[in-house]
This record gives structure tokens, C-alpha cells and sequence, in this order.
């Protein structure tokens, strides 16, 4: 039998959302074939331990400038990261097209990065190493790699932001600690959701943490409007967040 549904596929609000302004500092790389959002951090001691944030991103992509300069705050804030382009450089915005199929591009993508990011995933673990602190975190489409590898010893903790396609099971089998960052308003992850995500996070003695936030809804973290109080806030609240989240596990 199938697991329960704890997240739904897709609505309205992940194709919405407003484009932030501002100069990327990361660069494009190939790793294991797929084309990568690479930001490195200022700086790093010669002895700490590597911080590596695995960055899956919404169906924007992680090209998307929004997504370029999440990825960069998280540089900034001590983590090398990489952003896998799962879409293959087909992500949902470039596509105009009155006729343009949706659930048929969703279906599509969620089967080719479902085949190509395990390969990326060891790819990037031998370039940093199996003694870095890896962590993940995930936007809508990109939740459930979280959930994924939260599963593993592969990462040391996860996150993710207003998410899509996860199941019962995925809380179930969870064995890292996981963030879980909220929108009140969220087609995909509504109360009903959130609450049964609770409920196993607390029956299998998860570590976890839940922001919630009002007065936004599914995409803040990623496309909120900044000229929104509510919404600016959010999405910085969200971001500073997560790096909290993985500051704590990573170090």
C-alpha cells in the first residue's frame, strides 16, 4: 500500500512569485555531467571542517536569480554550496507558451531528477570529501531529496521550505534532524498536513524544529515580495533560519 500523503504535487502558487534583484557572486560548473550553481564561502580556516550545503531547488531552478542569491547567502555565511539543475536547463519559467502543460512538465522533471541527482550527489561527496559536514535543503520540488537523504548518514541535518510531493513514510523513516520551514498559507503543505507531520515527527522521537510564518504563502522563501514587510521578513527569517538550523549540526 501506498504511503499517505503528506505534502501534495504542485498548486497555482509554485509557478508565482515575484524576482528579487541583485548580483549573483557564484559560478556555473559541470559535476557528473549536470550543469551545477557553485558559491563558495569568503573564507575558511585551513582547519575547520568543511560545511557543504546540497541546495535542490524549486522547479525555478537553481539558476533562477532568486535561488542564485539564496545560495550565495549561504556562502556568506561559511558553507560551500551547490545547486544541482535537475531541469537540465529546462526549468518551468523559461516556458511562455499558452498551450504549456504544467502537470505534464512536473511528471517529466520529478522522472529525470529522480534518475540523475543520486550520481550527482557522489560526484559532489568525492570533490569535498566524506569528512565535510554535508547538509540539504530543499524548496517545494526539492523536498523530498531532503527527506531522502535524511533517511541516510549521507547529510547531518536537513531543511526544507513550503514543500511538495512527501509521504507519511518519509517523516517515518527520518533519521537526521530536520527544519521545517512554513507557510500559513500553503495548498501543498496545509495545517491538516503540518499537524500529521508533527504527529510522526513526536512518535519517532525526531529532532526537528517547525517556523511558521503568517501572512505568506507557498513560495516565501524563494519568491516572497520584498517590498512586503511580511514577506521580506519572512523569507530573510527563513533563510537565517536554516543556517542556524545546519550552524548547529555542521560544526
Amino acid at each position: 500500500m501506498a504511503s499517505a500523503t503528506i505534502a501534495h504535487s504542485h498548486c497555482d502558487a509554485c509557478f508565482t512569485g515575484v524576482k528579487h534583484s541583485g548580483t549573483p557572486v557564484g559560478k556555473t560548473a559541470t559535476i557528473a555531467d549536470i550543469p551545477t550553481y557553485v558559491s563558495d564561502p569568503p573564507s575558511a580556516a585551513a582547519s575547520s571542517t568543511k560545511k557543504v550545503i546540497l541546495f535542490l531547488a524549486d522547479v525555478y531552478g537553481p539558476f533562477y536569480l532568486n535561488n542564485q542569491l539564496l545560495q550565495d547567502y549561504f556562502a556568506s555565511q561559511g558553507f560551500y554550496v551547490l545547486g544541482i539543475d535537475y531541469f537540465l536547463g529546462d526549468p518551468i519559467y523559461i516556458h511562455t507558451e499558452a498551450d504549456f502543460d504544467q502537470t505534464a512538465w512536473v511528471d517529466k522533471s520529478r522522472k529525470k531528477a529522480d534518475e540523475i541527482t543520486p550520481k550527482w550527489l557522489q560526484e559532489v561527496r568525492k570533490m569535498h570529501g566524506a569528512d565535510s559536514k554535508y547538509c540539504a535543503v530543499g524548496y517545494c520540488f526539492g523536498a523530498p531529496f531532503v527527506m531522502d537523504l535524511g533517511a541516510t548518514n549521507d547529510i547531518v541535518a536537513g531543511a526544507f521550505a513550503h514543500p511538495a510531493f512527501l509521504n507519511e513514510d518519509q517523516f517515518r523513516n527520518l533519521k537526521q534532524p530536520l527544519l521545517l520551514s512554513c507557510a500559513e498559507t500553503d495548498f501543498t503543505f496545509p495545517l491538516e498536513f503540518r499537524r500529521r507531520a508533527e504527529d510522526i515527527l513526536v512518535e519517532t522521537k525526531a529532532k526537528y524544529q517547525f517556523h511558521v510564518f503568517s501572512g505568506v504563502q507557498h513560495g516565501f522563501a524563494v519568491r516572497g515580495d520584498p517590498d512586503i514587510p511580511d514577506e521580506r521578513w519572512a523569507k530573510e527569517e527563513s533563510a537565517r533560519g536554516i543556517v542556524d538550523w545546519f550552524g548547529r549540526f555542521a560544526a
